[in-house]
């Protein structure tokens, strides 16, 4: 499975275009904020820039990209909160308001924006907790990615979909190399 994070406009560019020769599909896990300011304020810059909706929904309607949740305003390193972790002496019902809340935002405007729903949340950072695989089940996610390296081996129980592994290749590291070190986690 390819997956691309947080919605980046150079997807657009550059990875889109690519996996549309070749008949290829991939995931792409979007901050909805971001997508909401750039679309209001759009940017070309492919260094930092984010997709606009109409982009969005054009890679989605040519069937390249499947639109999956990684977070409203969750992911950040400034502020107090970095990405969705819990916070040390925050309060378990807290915790689940301020998740549910920002991650049905997210839901609430990619489902009208696409009018698809995701069923994955893709972790910002790879900030995993404990606390929030209940929350993200109880609110109906189907899987889960992580920045967990390796290869994923899956059972036939659903379990297994929630903090999915995944191999992130590096700038100037072959492809080989890459794959060669993402092999290494089987054993």
């Amino acid at each position: 499975m390819l997956t691309f994070d947080d919605g980046y406009l150079n997807n657009y560019a550059y990875a889109f275009p690519v996996l549309k020769q070749y008949g290829d599909k991939a995931v792409l896990s979007i901050i909805a904020k971001n997508t909401d300011d750039f679309t209001r304020v759009p940017d070309q810059n492919m260094n930092y820039a984010h997709m606009t909706w109409n982009q969005v929904r054009e890679v989605q309607d040519a069937g390249v990209f499947e639109i999956q949740n990684h977070t409203y305003d969750l992911h950040a390193m400034g502020k107090k909160r970095f990405g969705c972790k819990k916070l040390p002496g925050e309060s378990l019902e807290a915790y689940t308001r301020v998740l549910t809340e920002d991650l049905t935002r997210c839901q609430d405007e990619i489902t009208a924006q696409t009018g698809a729903t995701p069923t994955t949340f893709t972790y910002p950072y790879g900030n995993v907790s404990k606390e929030s695989l209940p929350i993200i089940r109880a609110m109906g996610f189907q899987a889960s990615l992580s920045c967990d390296y390796g290869i994923n081996v899956l059972p036939r129980d659903t379990e297994s979909l929630f903090v999915l592994k995944r191999v992130s290749r590096f700038h100037n590291v072959s492809l080989q190399k890459t794959l060669a070190k993402a092999l290494k986690t089987l054993k």
